[in-house]
């Protein structure tokens, strides 16, 4: 399956703004190839803390990942602020969209505290992972990176991790660094979205959004500015690096 990264600026709080610049780099993806498309964190947003920026559950941000799924006929994901019904405060939450209407929600586990995060957005209840194209994909979000608990929970039913960020420059080796070592210490691929460009709140962000496989592997990456990265991933070659370096099954409390 080939993934197409769109490593993008976002315009602060307009949503129809990014939706506007993103729909085009979304066809580009398609165009070459990519039948998944991932986006970065909040892409419609940036990474704002204002309050009442959340919006409804298959909101207008939704909407637009399911519209261009549809449209391109490939996987579009990223990650928005949404309020599930009787909530108050926003998930960030991570949606997939398919090209036949399907889509499936992981809500970041780990809201960044540091930032503020904990203070605005409910946080999740546990990794999702679910089965496209015949790759058993799990998504997590900016954060989550620094969790690696999480990660080897569920490396046993996953081939790829996505990982879609809004991760500073400021600490751009921690983002790098993580990417990999999450890629070799389960075996599976890593496919890595971040943003460039300044957010409102005054945050420069360089990208290094990247593709990695198995064994650590760098197979595509960028730098800054706003580009699209792609790259093929095969579940077999999960299933090939896990046979030759049986290590996940000496993993205390993963024994098989």
């Amino acid at each position: 399956m080939r993934y197409g990264v769109v490593q993008h600026d976002i315009v602060w709080e307009d949503r129809e703004a990014n939706y506007a610049r993103l729909a085009p780099q979304v066809a580009r993806a398609a165009a070459a190839g990519a039948e998944f498309v991932l986006l970065s964190e909040t892409f419609s947003t940036g990474f704002s803390m204002t309050p009442g920026i959340g919006e409804p559950e298959d909101g207008p941000s939704a909407s637009f990942l399911r519209e261009q799924a549809a449209e391109h006929g490939v996987w579009v994901a990223g990650t928005c602020p949404e309020i599930a019904p009787g909530g108050d405060l926003p998930y960030n939450s991570f949606v997939l969209a398919g090209p036949d209407g399907t889509v499936h929600r992981y809500r970041k586990l780990h809201p960044f505290t540091h930032g503020g995060e904990a203070e605005r957005f409910r946080a999740g209840e546990a990794p999702v992972t679910v089965t496209i194209g015949g790759l058993r994909v799990t998504p997590f979000v900016c954060y989550d990176l620094r969790f690696a608990d999480v990660f080897w929970a569920a490396a046993p039913t996953t081939d790829v991790y996505l990982v879609t960020a809004n991760w500073p420059s400021a600490r751009r080796r921690h983002w790098t660094t993580l990417l990999q070592a999450r890629a070799i210490e389960n075996q599976a691929y890593v496919v890595a979205c971040n943003r460039v460009g300044t957010a409102g709140d005054g945050l420069h962000h360089a990208g290094d959004s990247r593709v990695v496989d198995p064994m650590g592997e760098v197979l595509a990456a960028a730098a800054g500015g706003e580009t699209l990265v792609l790259a093929d991933v095969d579940a077999a070659e999960v299933t090939a690096t896990r046979d030759r370096f049986a290590f996940l099954a000496d993993r205390r409390g993963q024994r098989t």
